[in-house]
């Protein structure tokens, strides 16, 4: 299969297929130098773009570079990443035709700084976040308005004689 980068209409550039892909088909690692969590922090501190990829451990973040870190996302993908013996592949989730750019979810998690998606799927849901992580981010936020709640009534009680 022959994949090459070019200008993406969701980001910057994106990867396409020359040839058709199978439902199923790997293609490409997510390969880059391994990392901690922590030393991630450290390098993109205050970088809005990254190429970070934290493996299932917990432990391990791959800093992407070549084919697989220039993957977009979409509310609606195409591929779709699975850890390997602590390796990171995109495969097919569906055929894909010649000329199509390969995508995946990002699902981030972890973060609440705006990671707004600009995919242009009729599925898109306006974020690279996953949608659990969304949802714990409404929970807390309900939380959090409703402790304020609670103290704005008790500030407006009068205070006992």
């Amino acid at each position: 299969m022959a994949l090459v980068v070019r200008p993406s209409p969701i980001h910057s550039v994106g990867v396409y297929t020359n040839t058709p892909i199978r439902k199923g088909t790997r293609i490409v690692e997510y390969a880059g130098e391994r990392i901690t969590p922590e030393e991630a922090d450290r390098r993109y501190d205050g970088v809005s773009r990254t190429y970070l990829y934290g493996l299932e451990d917990g432990k391990t973040v791959i800093d992407g570079e070549g084919l697989g870190a220039y993957l977009n996302h979409s509310c609606d993908p195409n591929c779709e990443v699975d850890e390997v013996k602590g390796r990171v592949w995109l495969y097919a989730i569906r055929n894909i035709a010649a000329g199509e750019e390969l995508v995946w979810d990002y699902n981030l998690y972890d973060d609440d700084d705006p990671a707004p998606c600009h995919c242009g799927s009729p599925k898109c849901r306006g974020t690279m976040y996953s949608r659990e992580w969304m949802a714990k981010m409404r929970r807390q936020a309900r939380k959090k308005s409703q402790q304020r709640k609670t103290v704005k009534k008790r500030k407006r009680q009068p205070a006992p004689v």
